[in-house]
């Protein structure tokens, strides 16, 4: 995953957390407790990983899987919006030029019009 992610925004922008692989902390919506409906204690335990973001001071944390996204989503908006969170496939997509203008709402203002076809400009 790393080796993926740094081919995407470049060795020198990966900012890798720390503790790091099998020592790295869960973001604490995964295994169904997304949709527990415990949101409070979900939150709680969720910011162990937030704070572990917090520490890096990276623009953007990449996740894997939906759970993932929306869990650390939630706890940025908890965090008065410190990073924003994407999906690794959006990166990937953008990264090789396919991403569709609808499928931005994560990307920060920074990425959002990054090769965006706009047919109104090629008149």
């Amino acid at each position: 995953m790393r080796y993926v992610v740094k081919a995407i925004v470049g060795e020198e922008n990966f900012i890798d957390m720390t503790p790091n692989r099998s020592n790295n902390f869960c973001c604490g919506g995964g295994g169904g407790y997304l949709q527990s409906g415990f949101q409070e204690q979900r939150r709680a335990y969720g910011q162990t990983k937030a704070n572990q973001i917090l520490a890096t001071k990276a623009d953007y944390c990449i996740t894997p899987c939906h759970n993932c996204h929306a869990q650390v989503h939630d706890m940025s908006e908890v965090n008065d919006h410190a990073w924003e969170t994407v999906h690794i496939w959006t990166l990937l997509n953008l990264a090789l030029g396919i991403l569709g203008p609808n499928e931005r709402e994560y990307l920060g203002d920074d990425l959002k019009e990054v090769d965006v076809f706009h047919p109104e400009s090629a008149m």
